[in-house]
Formats: structure tokens, C-alpha cells, sequence
């Protein structure tokens, strides 16, 4: 019997320059939207409503600290890095939109930038229909931006350039699930002696035509180290944060984010009044989470990612006069970081205290462990508690989807009081959904309920909905003409139930809607 044999992919590179972070790019480039509305790369716990509401009330914090300086003149810009699907940033300027036009003092204007390197994803957000009430009134535009090498920033639906340091407001940077795809070094620390990590790739199968996703789901990664005895960077602001790990652990594999500090001093330079990070991803913040890390486990999904290490961020950014704003107790899950790059960061005091109300009070992680539960005891759930997880989640359509199936055994007996909740709950949900081509028909679903709770006008607008994201099907017009039936419109009736024989002949549920006596309502 002969060894199967090993392909050799490349040898021996360091870890922050392997082929593997140009095939994570390749993934997305390749994917498009399809990396997440075919469900490829999970996205629902760092994309939910209730994470854009919670970033919502960091932002506003932030808006309400310039306005009690008097920066009320220019605009802040907000950019999420790495848009992807876009979904974290409709939930953001929903939310953000409510809070902001229920005050009363005058806040500075902020625009929205969705970014990101996908030519094909930045297409969807321009042409998105739920995006162009946005773009239209100014709140949002559109960039192509590699954080890493992009100069300059090219918004394309208002046609504004924006150049280093000509920002007079500081420039809010949004980098939710994406520092764990940007490459790092990657160090271990051994009793006080730091070696550089390189990696080698080897696949058991010929990558040879080898598509990304397949390539990262087949390869393996082999590791040596070199201890390193001279300054390992060019700026000495890296080194010196490097060479603090030499006593802050004793054994351990660390993740160097480089590109992400470098991303964050090209952000800075934007602005000539700083920046504030809003980063929210798996990873560790405090020291003893760092210790005895063992050679990386790469995380596949399509694409790859790994933990982030927002404890050397931190540090990159305390190192410069900024305030670090992590959570205070333990997190389960995410870690939610506020990195404020700002002149006296500690006068900013209505962002400390969205931080402390959204995030360290209960926030997204605290969140994730009550879906948990609920997902768990979903068949136990009553009425009143299936409305409060949903207003808890921020009425996030995911999480609503979930649950669905337990929502269509309680409408089978429930009063007038709760039916005019579970309404307005459905209405809530819908207001939050945003529309990536998955091929969930959610408006279907919610026209159903709506019709079997007797809101016969609400099924129909739902129904539209419907067909308006997914076409007409049989089943619309057989629904749409019972709703006709129950309102007592017969001409509608009759109108719906000939355009359906028309559309679909033969279609014997069409065909029994002539079987109804019309004067029995």
C-alpha cells in the first residue's frame, strides 16, 4: 500500500504574506452576494437588528457629543468596511433614522458609506430598492475602498471625493466581522523570546482548476518559527507593541493584526479630527484570553476567518492618547469594541454612555445566549412571550424566522388583544427586513398569518410584497382571491380568480375557488 500523495501548494512563507488570505479574497470576489444569500458564510450574529441598533445608539451618542461642542456644520461619515451584503447597514440607518428624528436638539448631519472591494456588491447597494430613499436624501452613498492601499474615497452616487485630511469631523469606521480576514502576523511567544510563525500549504487533493472555496476547504497548514532578533517593523509605535508581549505572556501562538493597524492609521488620516472604530467580531480583548494559544485552527465557512486579537488594537490605540472602550464583563461569543482616535476621547461622555447602556448593560452577546434559549424551549413559548423575544431581538426578521413555526401553532387560538400584537409585531418585522435574494419568501409567510388572524387588507399588501420580490405563483392568486372573498369585493374576486385561470390553466386550487357559495358572508 503507497501514501496518498501531497500536494504542495507553497512552502514556508510568513504567515501574514500566505497564498491562503488572497484565496479569502478571491472567495468573495467570486461569491459576490451569493456568499451569503445562498448561506455560504454566516452572517445573522454580527448582521442582526439588534446589532445596527445597538451600533444606532453609539453613533448617536458620538453625534450628541460633537453637537454639545458646537461641530455642527459638516458632515459625519460613517464607513462600514467590508459591506458585503449590506444588511448590517440598512438595519444601522433604520434605526439611526428613528432615534435621530425623535429628538429635538440639532445634531450634524452624517452620511452612510457602504464599502467594499466586490465590484458586483457595490452594484447591488447602488441599484438596491430599499437603499434609494437613502441615497436619494443624502444619508447614504457608495465606495469601492481597500482599507489597506485605497488613497482616497470616491462616493459614487454624490460624486464627492474625499481626500487625507479633509474631513472636519471625525470619521466614524464601522468594521463588523472583518479584521478577522485581514492577514496578520503571527508570532509565538515563549518564555520571553518571540519567534516569527510561517506556513507552509499542502493539499491532499491536485489543486490544479481548484475553484477558492474549494481550495480553503481542502488545504492544510504546516507551521515553523524563527526567532527574530531584530526590530520586526518600520514604524516603532509595532515594535513597541510587540516587545510588550514579551512579559504580558508566558507561552502562546499571537495574532499581530499589522494590516488592521495600518487600515486604522489610513482611516485616521481622512480626518483631522479623528476617528472612532465600531468593530464587533469573535475574538479577545483581555490578556489572559491571549495565553496559551495553540497553532491557529483556521475557521472554514466558503471563506475563512480567524479570532481577533483587539487586545494589541487596543493597545495601538491607547499608545496614541485615544480611550478604549471594551466590555467589562465576560462575553460568550462577541466582542464589541469602541475605539475612540479622538483629541481628549474622555470628554466624549454621551459615547461612554450608549457603551455602557448598549453594550456592557446587556447588549449583542448577552442577545445571543437568550436566542439560544429560545430557540431551545421555542415549542413552550406562549403568545406574549414569543412578541417580547421578538421586540428584544429589535424585531430582527432572522430571528423572527426561527421562531415562525411556533408562531403558526399559536395563532390558532388567540384573543382579540394578542391578535392585534402579534399584527403589529408582524408589521415591526417586515419594517426591518432588508432583501439579500435568500429564497425564504418571508412577505408570503407573513401574508398567510395575516390572513388566517382575519387582516384580510393586510394579506393582500403582503401578498404584493411577495410578488414583488419573488413573482407570481398559483398560490397568490388563490390566496389573494380568498381575501377578496372574505372582504366581500366579488368583482375583485372574479378579477383575481380569471387573471390566475389565464396565468395558470388548468390549476385545479384555482379551479375550486368556483365551488364557493358568494352569498354565504
Amino acid at each position: 500500500m503507497t501514501n496518498k500523495e501531497v500536494f504542495e501548494i507553497e512552502s514556508n512563507k510568513p504567515f501574514s504574506e500566505s497564498l491562503i488570505w488572497q484565496l479569502n479574497r478571491d472567495f468573495y470576489q467570486q461569491q459576490g452576494i451569493s456568499a451569503w444569500s445562498d448561506n455560504v458564510v454566516p452572517h445573522h450574529m454580527t448582521s442582526n437588528s439588534m446589532v445596527g441598533k445597538t451600533y444606532a445608539e453609539l453613533i448617536l451618542g458620538l453625534l450628541k457629543d460633537l453637537a454639545g461642542k458646537g461641530q455642527l456644520d459638516e458632515t459625519v461619515y460613517l464607513i462600514e468596511l467590508g459591506a458585503g451584503h449590506g444588511r448590517l447597514g440598512f438595519h444601522i440607518l433604520k434605526h439611526l433614522e428613528r432615534l435621530v428624528s425623535a429628538l429635538t436638539v440639532e445634531l450634524p448631519s452624517y452620511c452612510y458609506v457602504l464599502s467594499d472591494i466586490v465590484e458586483d456588491n457595490l452594484s447591488f447597494f447602488e441599484k438596491h430598492p430599499q437603499f434609494q430613499k437613502y441615497l436619494e436624501n443624502g444619508t447614504l452613498d457608495v465606495a469601492y475602498f481597500d482599507a489597506i492601499h485605497s488613497e482616497v474615497l470616491e462616493l459614487r452616487y454624490s460624486k464627492k471625493t474625499i481626500q487625507p485630511e479633509t474631513l472636519n469631523q471625525p470619521l466614524v469606521a464601522i468594521a463588523n466581522y472583518f479584521f478577522d480576514s485581514l492577514p496578520n502576523d503571527l508570532f509565538q511567544i515563549k518564555e520571553e523570546v518571540i519567534s516569527a510563525t510561517s506556513v507552509s500549504l499542502h493539499s491532499k487533493e491536485n489543486p490544479k482548476g481548484m475553484d477558492a472555496a474549494t481550495l480553503i476547504n481542502n488545504v492544510e497548514l504546516t507551521f515553523s518559527n524563527s526567532v527574530i532578533k531584530n526590530p520586526f517593523y518600520i514604524q516603532p509605535i509595532f515594535n513597541e507593541i510587540l516587545e510588550d508581549y514579551r512579559t504580558l505572556v508566558s507561552d502562546t501562538y499571537l495574532y499581530f493584526p499589522y494590516q488592521g493597524m495600518v487600515c486604522l492609521t489610513n482611516l485616521r488620516n481622512f480626518s483631522s479630527k479623528g476617528l472612532m472604530l465600531l468593530s464587533m467580531d469573535k475574538g479577545f480583548h483581555e490578556i489572559s484570553e491571549l495565553e496559551n494559544k495553540k497553532e491557529p485552527d483556521i475557521v472554514t465557512h466558503g471563506s475563512f476567518s480567524l479570532w481577533v486579537n483587539y487586545h494589541t488594537l487596543g493597545r495601538f490605540c491607547e499608545k496614541q492618547n485615544g480611550k478604549v472602550l471594551f466590555p467589562e464583563f465576560s462575553t460568550f461569543h462577541l466582542d464589541i469594541a469602541c475605539l475612540l482616535f479622538l483629541p481628549e476621547g474622555e470628554t466624549y461622555r454621551q459615547t461612554d454612555i450608549a457603551y455602557q447602556r448598549f453594550v456592557n448593560d446587556f447588549g449583542p452577546d448577552d442577545f445571543n445566549s437568550i436566542k439560544k434559549i429560545a430557540y431551545f424551549n421555542v415549542g413552550r413559548l406562549a403568545t406574549k412571550e414569543f412578541i417580547a423575544l421578538v421586540r428584544l431581538s429589535a424585531y430582527d426578521s432572522t430571528f423572527f424566522i426561527k421562531l415562525l413555526p411556533r408562531l403558526k401553532q399559536l395563532i390558532q387560538r388567540v384573543s382579540v388583544s394578542e391578535r392585534n400584537r402579534i399584527g403589529q409585531t408582524m408589521h415591526q418585522v417586515w419594517n426591518m427586513y432588508f432583501s439579500i435574494g435568500e429564497s425564504f419568501d418571508l412577505a408570503y409567510e407573513l401574508a398567510g398569518i395575516f390572513y388566517d388572524l382575519g387582516f384580510y387588507t393586510e394579506a393582500l399588501d403582503f401578498f404584493g410584497y411577495s410578488i414583488n420580490l419573488f413573482g407570481i405563483k398559483s398560490d397568490i392568486y388563490y390566496n389573494k382571491a380568498l381575501c377578496y372573498y372574505q372582504l366581500q369585493q366579488d368583482d375583485l374576486f372574479y378579477k383575481t380568480l380569471n387573471e390566475g385561470k389565464v396565468a395558470f390553466p388548468g390549476s385545479a386550487m384555482l379551479e375550486k375557488l368556483d365551488e364557493l357559495d358568494m352569498t354565504a358572508i
